[in-house]
């Protein structure tokens, strides 16, 4: 019995529309070089190292000691920039190696690819914040739980309830990240300092802003360096500053080194050489920002946090100036 269906040519192509051609499934997410400052980025060590090395150094200009408000540091903001990738990782599924997702960065697929490892870790890490927070003086706690619930209340914003491509239209938008690290990011960092030293506080409290604007550039130059394009979805403050990053780094690094003559004049704590990191940080990001085309993606964004660690090098000048 014949079918009614026409039959075809024994040399019959089939070919398809040319609107199907993106049904060919994507070339395999290439990983980049695992180089130390690579895995430095991925592994979300760079912002804790940042962190433990600044309140180390904030404390040792004004002759503190500390240990474990260091310690605790680090571990509490591994945690934290750990559980924010793993977040923001969320949209990734089973195509995570295959599919290019916008807004999402090898540091969003390495930690999916990753995420039970992550995870214990920072079950185990979080065992180990609960007993160095006992060791902190009641006034470092109080102040860092005050932050906390505000940050926390931030991520809550931010995960839960994600600004909408209207609401950066009309200006309704959320802190952007860019800011809000400028203020979360220095106030936990000058908080152990202050916490011991309260009479310290308006003496710090400049380089406090200054390091906040630095902290502040560096989140705007990985934000420009990811965003080449228009950037009409960012907040109206990030499209303006990263439109004027040359000038904003200039600025920022010329007032560090006035900040660094005044204070070595007028004041007896080496204090200027905090002001002389962070203008020296706004001067290598901006350095940075020059020769970006030559280094990946991933060894930019470490490279930028590299950039902040400038109290590395002035390590013999605490020890000689700092009693």
């Amino acid at each position: 019995m014949s079918s009614s269906l026409p039959t075809r040519p024994r040399n019959y192509k089939r070919t398809l529309p040319p609107h199907r051609l993106t049904l060919v499934p994507p070339q395999p997410h290439q990983a980049p070089q695992r180089t130390p400052l690579a895995l430095w980025h991925l592994l979300s060590l760079d912002a804790p190292t940042v962190a433990a090395l600044w309140t180390w150094f904030v404390a040792r200009c004004v002759g503190l000691h500390l240990t474990t408000p260091i310690a605790a540091m680090f571990v509490a903001v591994w945690m934290l920039y750990a559980a924010d990738r793993l977040l923001d990782a969320r949209p990734l599924g089973a195509e995570a190696y295959e599919t290019p997702i916008a807004e999402l960065e090898e540091r969003h697929r390495f930690h999916h690819r990753h995420k039970r490892a992550f995870l214990a870790v920072i079950g185990c890490a979080s065992v180990g914040l609960a007993v160095l927070i006992h060791h902190l003086n009641s006034a470092a706690l109080h102040l860092h739980a005050l932050l906390a619930s505000l940050l926390f209340a931030y991520f809550f914003l931010i995960h839960i309830f994600p600004a909408t491509p209207l609401a950066s239209e009309t200006g309704a938008h959320r802190l952007p990240k860019e800011l809000a690290v400028g203020i979360f990011f220095p106030a936990a960092i000058f908080i152990p300092t202050v916490a011991h030293e309260p009479n310290l506080r308006l003496l710090l409290a400049p380089n406090a802003l200054l390091f906040a604007a630095v902290c502040t550039l560096n989140c705007l130059f990985l934000y420009a360096w990811e965003h080449p394009g228009e950037r009409s979805s960012a907040h109206w403050t990030t499209r303006f500053a990263t439109g004027h990053l040359a000038s904003l780094s200039g600025l920022t690094a010329l007032t560090g080194v006035v900040m660094t003559f005044l204070e070595y004049r007028h004041t007896l704590a080496p204090l200027w050489l905090l002001a002389f990191a962070c203008s020296l940080s706004a001067a290598l990001l901006l350095l940075l920002h020059t020769q970006r085309r030559r280094l990946s993606a991933i060894h930019l964004r470490a490279s930028a946090d590299l950039a902040l660690l400038t109290p590395a090098i002035l390590i013999p000048l605490v020890r000689v100036f700092a009693r």
